[in-house]
């Protein structure tokens, strides 16, 4: 599927809203802004990449040489890149905002609320639009396991410092202490839960390179592990 690269899943939802009810869901957006607390059920979603909720009014459709849009309703467009599985993101996003979710979609057409869950998904299936085109710069990573690795840089880039100070029993608390600071950041980034050929790619690309390193001397090994 064109929309999942790796451990993400791009998602595009469009629906409806009668041209009456928009500016009642502009009220909304206005209030949500005014009032980020009641979306911090969202921001501690740590699989989120990015979201957001655009309205498009039905004379803003741009015309690509098919003629201006003759249409009756506005719509919202929701967009979102997240890991894990739709499922996943679907139950995360309705435990942790059940609320927020029933107030960004008020005014979309027959919205069902977000309880029960069931209705909610069958809403989302028939709105969303699969994605043409989706690129992913680390498709065999999430966005935790980023996140670690920039911990461990930042480690590896300050023992360097150290190392270059010449001060072996600095060298050697501090290694210490880095390494109890990244116990939960040095793991494998295992595998997607959804089989992508990007994910396949990425995978083989890492047991080439791991293949290579155990190939090579054991002094040749120091000397890499050594460098900052």
């Amino acid at each position: 599927m064109s929309n999942i690269a790796g451990k993400a899943y791009a998602m595009n939802v469009l629906t409806p809203m009668a041209p009456g009810r928009t500016w009642v869901q502009v009220l909304i957006f206005m209030a949500a802004r005014a009032l980020p607390s009641r979306l911090a059920g969202l921001l501690g979603l740590k699989l989120i990449h990015f979201a957001r909720w655009v309205i498009i009014r039905r004379d803003q459709w741009p015309d690509l040489g098919q003629g201006k849009p003759q249409l009756d309703n506005d719509y919202m467009l929701f967009l979102s890149n997240f890991n894990g599985t739709w499922d996943q993101y679907i139950d995360a996003f309705a435990d942790g905002i059940p609320g927020g979710l029933d107030m960004f979609w008020y005014a979309s057409t027959k919205y069902p609320h977000s309880i029960p869950i069931s209705t909610f998904k069958d809403y989302i299936t028939a709105n969303q639009i699969e994605t043409g085109y989706y690129y992913n710069a680390t498709p065999g990573s999430a966005q935790r396991d980023i996140k670690a690795a920039l911990r461990v840089r930042r480690e590896m880039l300050a023992l360097g410092e150290l190392h270059r100070a010449g001060d072996v029993a600095a060298f050697a608390a501090g290694y210490r202490a880095a390494l109890g600071r990244l116990a939960n950041s040095l793991a494998a980034p295992g595998y997607a839960p959804i089989a992508s050929v990007a994910t396949r790619k990425a995978d083989a690309a890492r047991r080439e390179f791991i293949a290579q390193l155990a190939a090579r001397p054991a002094e040749t090994l120091g000397r890499v592990h050594a460098q900052p």
